[in-house]
């Protein structure tokens, strides 16, 4: 399970460390896409298994639905590994779409690692107050015991 989150710097040539926390679980090869819920402007990782998960979920939508999404991913998707140092390269065409400046933030989401740009990332979790997440909690008391 993919978990925690860790601040980076993405260097002039587009790679950035993966915390090597992830890199296990990755392995050797894995899935790098644009992300596709909502207004969301950050990158996903997908190790290949999760990858075809994902791919089979996309499937069981109807056809006019799942071209659609397919057209998006797969536009957008690429096959990657880490180097020696344990750094990626993203794509250029990723960096811009997720607006990618220097500083990004990585964090585990289970089946998936997301790369934001760090203030994006600040702006994205802004919403999620004290509040509001003990509320979703609550939620999940009243439906399932832990």
């Amino acid at each position: 399970m993919l978990f925690g989150g860790y601040d980076h710097k993405i260097d002039k040539k587009g790679r950035v460390f993966i915390p090597s926390a992830f890199r296990e679980d990755l392995g050797d090869q894995f899935m790098i896409c644009r992300y596709v819920l909502g207004n969301k402007y950050c990158l996903c990782i997908y190790s290949k298994e999760q990858w075809e998960n994902f791919v089979k979920k996309i499937d069981t939508l109807p056809s006019t639905k799942s071209s659609a999404v397919k057209r998006f991913l797969y536009d957008g998707t690429f096959t990657i590994e880490f180097d020696t140092q344990g750094r990626i390269l993203i794509p250029p065409v990723l960096r811009d779409y997720a607006k990618l400046g220097s500083e990004v933030h990585i964090v585990g989401m289970g089946n998936n690692i997301e790369i934001w740009d760090s203030e994006l990332w600040k702006e994205e979790n802004s919403a999620n107050t004290l509040e509001f997440v003990s509320s979703v909690m609550e939620d999940l008391a009243d439906n399932y015991d832990f």
